[in-house]
């Protein structure tokens, strides 16, 4: 008997290891962008977009509060996603690349708050006196 080659199958695996590897590519790390009076930060699908007028406040935080996932993950030191403060029930957004690093808390249009670090800790640094400056 002739063993018959099934192509379908092959083609499938090939196509959810690249939808994988896109993804973990696409959430590994953090981009931040001002333009226009504007701050991005972006992650996969996971992005916001913060008008410099609209910030409040930005400050260091060591320690992130608990929180209950509403949709992201968390995967070794990495946090993406929105989460929902247990106390206020209002929902966080989360862009931390490294937990063991400080990260930059900002508070804009008076209660929203997102919490974001990037890999490298000197990115990290020029981005909250980025964010400090415009808001001075």
């Amino acid at each position: 008997m002739k063993k018959r080659k099934s192509w379908f199958w092959n083609i499938m695996i090939v196509l959810v290891v690249a939808g994988c590897t896109a993804a973990f590519v696409l959430h590994y790390k953090n981009w931040t962008k001002f333009e226009e009076g504007n701050f991005q930060v972006l992650s996969g699908i996971y992005r916001q977009r913060v008008a410099l007028t609209d910030i409040d406040s930005v400050v260091w935080v060591d320690k992130l509060p608990k929180m209950e996932r509403k949709n992201g993950f968390s995967w070794l030191e990495k946090e993406k996603g929105v989460f929902m403060d247990s106390l206020t029930q209002a929902e966080v957004h989360f862009f931390v690349d490294d937990l063991h690093q400080q990260k930059i808390k900002v508070v804009y249009q008076d209660s929203i708050r997102l919490y974001l670090n990037l890999n490298d800790s000197l990115e990290t640094v020029a981005t909250f006196e980025k964010l400090k400056s415009a808001i001075e």
